[in-house]
């Protein structure tokens, strides 16, 4: 027999059909209504039992959490809530779960306690529909670029090269970390390991990527990155995946517009295939919003701030003009920000980049042109040489959710930034070749997964975007 999902069965019309359905039972009331969910959608089906002709010891094993197989009849339902319901023949309890033992019961529970509870905390609403999402959002990003003409590679996740110059890289080793090798110099002599040097789990695909495009044109990396920060705060994390597409002959307003169209793009799909979960985590938002002082809730509901960025043409605004705009603000002169801005070629922080969305503009910004000191040495230098061709792509409520820039594709000026911020050129030997072979103006940009998965779904922490967050002290599960 056909064994059907929920969300088959609450979209059908063939009523008084004998259908059979798995799942987990979310509650058991009076004995008589049980609400089975199986995960294919947000709701649940309510499956009515005879409990007087149904065995003693199967009644006692219907417990929140326990895994059931049920055959009954589809009926138009006459309860309020939905539309269908099973009246059932027979059933099967498949795996029990022990009532005082299962932690996810039928009552609320914090964002904090589900994390300790990561493997079980999908069976709630709130992250059965966050990871529904995340699947929906992965497909748009294949689909979008698929559509584009980018092809997709998978760059190495296991790196001798640090693409930030950042440093902050997990080393990837077989050594003895007891008793390691050493040179004569009495220092690790990383000949001895498995890579025959020193070797790092990638902190981006972008620069591997980038000779991928010299020669295929546009591809993209969607993957998993790692940075070693010891970062403990609700956007960061240890281990993510970012996106990042790489375009030979685009400069950096073909880049621009290409992150606009991406984005509004991957939105506009969660907005159009997404509606049940979309609206029930904008009520949880808008339930949570209710506990915080008036100034710190949102102007926007979810969708409302989905809208926003699928609606509005996004202001392209220099870093020079950010700065003066930001200067010359209200909450600046009322020393309102934490971080206040006095001078050109500070880093802008989120509190800034939302104020620009927000406040100011009143749609997404992309800011261009930074000083070069503040960004990494493959952006291309403009003719100020104090300024990079670089852009970052600010969302409300979030700040910067895209990252990127049109690459330096002239030889001479590469060498000399590299050697400015202290990378061996021999390490990046083959990064360097792009630019004598063929070089052409080329340009691309990075996109964590996970934070623009906490924007469209509204989350406020980033641990809760992924299924098994990673982050200082914590790699269980």
């Amino acid at each position: 027999m056909h064994v059907f999902t929920v969300k088959q069965l609450l979209s059908t019309s063939g009523m008084n059909q004998e259908v059979t359905i798995s799942g987990w039972v979310r509650t058991f009331r009076s004995n008589r209504f049980i609400a089975l969910n199986d995960g294919s959608c947000l709701s649940s089906i309510q499956c009515v039992v005879d409990y007087e002709n149904l065995d003693e010891e199967v009644l006692k094993k219907i417990n929140t959490g326990a895994a059931l197989k049920i055959s009954g009849v589809l009926t138009a339902s006459q309860g309020r809530g939905q539309a269908v319901e099973i009246q059932v023949n027979k059933l099967e309890v498949l795996g029990e779960a022990d009532p005082d033992k299962y932690p996810i019961q039928p009552k609320k529970h914090s964002l904090e306690f589900l994390r300790e509870k990561a493997h079980l905390r999908v069976r709630t609403n709130t992250f059965s529909a966050v990871m529904r999402i995340s699947s929906a959002l992965a497909f748009a990003i294949h689909q979008y670029f698929r559509n584009e003409g980018f092809f997709n590679m998978h760059a190495p996740l296991i790196t001798g090269s640090d693409a930030e110059g950042a440093g902050e890289m997990f080393r990837v080793s077989t050594l003895d970390a007891k008793n390691p090798p050493l040179n004569e110099e009495g220092e690790v002599d990383f000949k001895e390991d498995f890579f025959g040097k020193e070797a790092h789990l990638t902190v981006s695909g972008q620069l591997e990527a980038e000779t991928y495009a010299m020669g295929l044109g546009k591809v993209y990396t969607f993957g998993p990155t790692f940075r070693a920060e010891n970062s403990n705060t609700s956007r960061h994390l240890a281990e993510f995946w970012m996106i990042e597409p790489e375009m030979a002959f685009y400069d950096l307003d073909g880049n621009m517009d290409l992150a606009e169209d991406f984005s509004q793009s991957i939105i506009r799909y969660v907005l159009e295939n997404c509606e049940e979960d979309l609206l029930f985590l904008e009520k949880r938002l808008l339930d949570e919003e209710k506990t915080k002082p008036q100034n710190e809730r949102s102007e926007m509901s979810l969708i409302e701030k989905l809208r926003f960025v699928v609606d509005n043409q996004f202001k392209r605004v220099s870093y020079t003009e950010a700065v003066d705009i930001l200067r010359n603000s209200k909450p600046n002169k009322k020393k309102k920000f934490a971080f206040p801005i006095d001078e050109w070629g500070a880093d802008l922080q989120s509190e800034h980049e939302r104020y620009l969305v927000e406040k100011h503009f009143k749609c997404p910004v992309i800011l261009f042109d930074y000083p070069a000191n503040i960004k990494a040495f493959y952006m291309r230098l403009n003719d100020d040489e104090k300024t990079v061709r670089a852009m970052d792509v600010l969302f409300p409520g979030i700040g910067e959710i895209i990252g990127g820039s049109q690459r330096e594709e002239r030889l001479d000026v590469l060498q000399e930034k590299i050697k400015a911020v202290g990378i061996d050129e021999e390490e990046l030997w083959w990064y360097l070749d792009l630019r004598r072979f063929g070089t052409a103006v080329h340009s691309g940009f990075g996109l964590g997964f996970e934070r623009m998965l906490m924007f469209v779904t509204g989350m406020g922490n980033i641990r809760d975007a992924i299924p098994y967050p990673r982050f200082p002290q914590n790699a269980e599960f």
